[in-house]
């Protein structure tokens, strides 16, 4: 467990507000789906004396000198995370997912150009076509949507149809909040038809791909893949971008630096070489199938017990529950309460949501931290009862008193990386 005794004397009130973060975190139970925890190694790597140094430009080609060291660091990220997925070239600078899906599009595209991604109310993101993001000041987006919201199945004829009549530049599969496996050779034969390159933004089942237990797009011909390199992977905060030819990983450079960004976050750079050459691991394959495990297990227990899940059940690492139809009561309303007793999830829309997004009908969750802590199938029924117990008992604060203490007794039994 780290000290920060450097930390504690200098900044006395920074310092108890970390050690209160880092006591939520060891005491509660993370089921955010985007949310993980890095190991110790990741954590140390974040902060060092890399801070200190400016590195515009890629290894061997720098604007400043003194670049021997950082060029050590990016290479290794670098070779890492394209044996990782399997990619002809990486790019591992940019700062978060959403600038690398910033840096792509300007890569791929001109103002005025059109993209096609995931209707966000059926498990799209804000960077592929809210309409609240800059991005649509500068291109054109259309949507897709799922056919069947009980099956979660994409809906590629309607895909194919828009796409031959608006002639996207982009076609584009991921997600944030959608429970199951894109097809990806479906919709590359659609973009072959008209000419369009095709982009995976994987951010959320990064780990998963790289865990080989669901599909690298890579394999089914995409172009690009766009990534966080937290979530699933278990990085630090930071972002990449992966080409499947390495003559195409040239404009993600060049849009990436000079283009969009300036100096590399050379500490992040260093944190997510470690974190690739823990994913290269065999026992992270072992993790990535018991996220997946751990998720579909927790998803037959709600359904056991007449929870509506949208798409009924999960492929991956998260899930999605109508908590208006399920308990009658908004998403928002059932993660405060869980918030109360320990237990920390988001409120989430449902496929064609009535409700206003900051209000709305469900909640996600997702197992990828619980995985990390060790926990397996038989912990995804306690997890579960606590939630609905939880849920019932939300008017009771007596009742809600005594589970959180179950929740952080709990929690006790398995130790945070790096913190408990």
């Amino acid at each position: 467990m780290f000290t920060y005794t450097d930390l504690l004397a200098a900044d006395p009130d920074i310092y108890h507000a970390l050690m209160g973060e880092m006591k939520r975190q060891s005491d509660g139970v993370e089921l955010i789906a985007s949310e993980n925890y890095v190991s110790p190694a990741v954590m140390e790597a974040m902060g060092n004396v890399f801070n200190n140094k400016y590195s515009e430009g890629f290894p061997g080609k720098r604007y400043y000198g003194g670049q021997e060291f950082t060029d050590i660091i990016e290479t290794l990220a670098i070779e890492r995370a394209k044996k990782l997925f399997n990619a002809g070239h990486a790019n591992v600078q940019p700062h978060a997912g959403a600038p690398a899906n910033v840096a792509m599009y300007f890569a791929l595209m001109e103002p005025g150009d059109t993209v096609m991604g995931m209707d966000l109310s059926h498990g799209g993101h804000l960077t592929h076509g809210h309409p609240v993001t800059y991005l649509t000041k500068i291109f054109r987006f259309v949507r897709y949507k799922m056919k069947d919201v009980e099956t979660g199945e994409l809906d590629y004829d309607e895909m194919r149809k828009v796409a031959l009549a608006e002639k996207p530049k982009i076609i584009l599969a991921g997600f944030s909040a959608y429970p199951r496996e894109v097809n990806y050779a479906k919709m590359k034969a659609i973009a072959d038809e008209i000419g369009a390159y095709t982009v995976a933004d994987m951010a959320h089942i990064a780990g998963l791909i790289a865990g080989k237990q669901l599909r690298n797009p890579f394999d089914d011909g995409f172009d690009v893949i766009t990534t966080t390199t937290h979530k699933t992977l278990r990085g630090p905060r930071g972002g990449m971008i992966l080409t499947r030819e390495a003559e195409l990983g040239k404009k993600m450079d060049k849009s990436v630096f000079p283009g969009f960004q300036g100096g590399p976050i050379m500490q992040m750079i260093a944190a997510k070489a470690v974190a690739f050459g823990e994913a290269l691991k065999p026992e992270f394959q072992e993790y990535a199938a018991q996220i997946i495990r751990n998720s579909k297990h927790l998803a037959k227990f709600f359904m056991d017990r007449h929870v509506k899940l949208v798409t009924n059940g999960t492929d991956n690492h998260l899930m999605l529950i109508d908590c208006m139809q399920s308990f009658g009561i908004p998403g928002g309303e059932v993660e405060t309460v869980l918030d109360r007793v320990g237990m920390t999830l988001n409120k989430n829309m449902i496929p064609d949501d009535t409700r206003k997004p900051m209000d709305p009908s469900g909640v996600r969750l997702g197992t990828p931290a619980i995985t990390t802590r060790g926990m397996k199938e038989k912990e995804m029924d306690i997890l579960g009862e606590f939630i609905l117990r939880a849920i019932e008992k939300r008017s009771d604060p007596r009742a809600l008193e005594s589970l959180h203490s179950d929740v952080q007794n709990f929690c006790r039994k398995y130790p945070v990386p790096g913190i408990s």
